[in-house]
Order: structure tokens, then sequence, then C-alpha cells
């Protein structure tokens, strides 16, 4: 049982929640909840709407700060006056300087979605999958000056399977993370837990995906454009362009076999080769191998089946998908 000792929870996203959750059900003392500013939603950006943090801090009655910055003096101060024993992390979105880093007496602990010092950065668990790691996991560490380079306190592993994509594995991960740092946490604080430095010379890092990264290379080999459609799903989409139009394909399965059309091709589906994850109606000619096409969605439309597609759009096979400039 711990002693009451204030914590500041700072998250942004849904994968955060999981966490404040936890720690909330553990009844520790959570002094106040800091989150992103609401945004501007909608398609004349009229409506604003709060960051998931927030709607799980107001339903659990807890404290909410959402200041543009914490680089400002006088948020540092509020924080300060808080006196926190301890900070939690977890993808707040916001760089936090040293002076925020000395608040509390036991650190600013860190949720981060790798197995550190693998893929330290903004983008851990879109770059597993785009390394083809069939493993992942969560790993606590204790936040230093670096991005993601402090001491781990604890590590837990998870499989990628094929069908996972980042919005599927973050899922997973939130609530690893979340059991994780439950069970992590009370040994911090009452000093059972020895917090190990990172082997730098094994380090990785990621950067912040962009919408651009989303566009589809068809001279790629086909599997690495599977890998892309995983990795890039839910945001930014992996997206190409058919007749000028953006379609934005969320679901396939890579083919080693292809019809050595042009790059971009739609071929009909091989008879008796196997495809994962459901039926595709046609597949795309990729740089080798082509890629089946389960799921996808037209600009401004709803997702659908390939079948549907191939459906609504007459003469589908013998066109191309061209890939959009970046």
């Amino acid at each position: 049982m711990l002693v009451a000792m204030p914590i500041v929870f700072i998250g942004t996203p849904d994968f955060a929640v999981p966490s404040l959750r936890r720690l909330a059900a553990d009844r520790l003392e959570i002094a106040a909840v800091v989150t992103q500013p609401d945004r501007a939603t909608g398609r004349h950006r009229n409506k604003l709407k709060a960051p998931p943090v927030k709607e799980a801090a107001l339903e659990l009655g807890l404290p909410v700060l959402q200041p543009p910055t914490l680089r400002d003096p006088d948020v540092v101060a509020q924080l300060r006056a808080l006196t926190p024993e301890v900070m939690i992390v977890v993808a707040y979105g916001q760089i936090l300087r040293q002076e925020i880093l000395d608040i509390p007496p036991r650190g600013v602990i860190n949720v981060h979605a790798s197995l550190l010092p693998k893929y330290r950065g903004a983008s851990p668990i879109a770059a597993a999958i785009l390394g083809a790691d069939e493993e992942t996991g969560v790993s606590i560490m204790l936040m230093d000056a670096g991005m993601d380079t402090g001491p781990v306190l604890a590590r837990r592993h998870a499989t990628i399977t094929p069908d996972d994509t980042t919005g599927s594995v973050s899922e997973r991960l939130a609530d690893i993370g979340a059991e994780l740092l439950g069970e992590t946490l009370p040994g911090w604080l009452a000093g059972r837990i020895e917090a190990q430095p990172q082997d730098n010379s094994r380090a990785t890092v990621t950067r912040l995906i962009r919408k651009e990264d989303g566009a589809i290379d068809w001279t790629l080999p086909a599997v690495d454009v599977w890998r892309r459609v995983r990795a890039y799903n839910p945001w930014p989409g992996a997206y190409t362009a058919l007749d000028g139009e953006q379609v934005t394909i969320w679901r396939a399965w890579p083919l080693g076999t292809a019809a050595g059309e042009p790059p971009g091709t739609t071929l009909s589906m091989p008879s008796g080769v196997p495809v994962e994850g459901g039926e595709a109606a046609f597949a795309v000619q990729a740089g080798s191998g082509a890629l089946a096409v389960l799921e996808l969605q037209r600009s401004g439309r709803r997702r659908v089946t390939s079948a549907e597609f191939s459906r609504g759009t007459p003469a589908l096979i013998g066109r191309k998908f061209i890939t959009p400039a970046k």
C-alpha cells in the first residue's frame, strides 16, 4: 500500500487513457491531469474536440490543465505548486524541458511503445511494422533531457501479427503499458526498483509521420507496400490515385506472383493464390509481386470491399493507380 503521494499525469491521445484509468483505479492521488488544448474540428473548423485524456479525466472527476505550452513560466510554477512526488507522461505530444523534469523528487516516468533502446522517438509502432518486426512491446522509463534516452524501469513484450496495423497494436500496447505501469510504479516509489541505463549502441530513432508518407509508391515490392498499408492505418492512410481521385487502401495482402504489367496496373486475381484476411476482387502490380486489395475508400466516401469497389468502377482491370505527388 502506497503512502499518499501526489502525482501529475501528462498525456493526450487514446493511447494514454488506459494508464490514467489504471492510476485512478489504484486510488493514487492524482493532483492534476495535463493535456493538450481542445482542437478545432469539422469542415469549417468551428467545433472544438477535447483530447481523449481530458474526457477520461473529467469522467473520473480529476482536475484538468490544458496549457498551450509547458514552456510558460506561470505553467511551470503551477506544476511546481502541486508538489508532485512523481509525474507520469504517456504520449503527451510536447517535449518536456529540464525545468519540468526537475520538479518531482522521484522523477518523470514515461510509458513508451517500444522495447527501448529500439525505436526511440515519435512513431515506434509504425516503425516496428515497417521494419517487419514480429515482436514489439512497452518500456517504462525515467525521462531525461534526451529523446527517450533515460534509464528503463521495466519492459514487456508483445507479438505483432500479419493482420496488425498501427491502430490495433497501439490499442494492445496501451493496455499492456497501463498494466506494466501499475505494477512498476509502487516498486519505484518504494525504492525497490533500480533504473537500468539503455545500451546506446543498439539505439534506433523514429521520426514523426507526415501526411505525404502515406503516398503509395507502386514501384516498391508488394510486401513493402503491404507493410505501409498496415503501418499508416489509421493515419495518414496508404493512398493512391485513380483518374485523379484519391483512393486509400486500408487492408491488403502481398502476392508473390504478378502479371508483369507496369507498376500500379490493376490485375485480375490469380486463381488458387491464398489471401489472408478476406476475399480480394483484384490486385495491383507492384515493383515485384502484386498487392491483393481487400478494403479501400474513395475520397469523401465510405470504406468498401474490393468487390464493391469493382462493381462501382467499370472496366477496372487494366487501369492504373498512380503514385500521388508528394
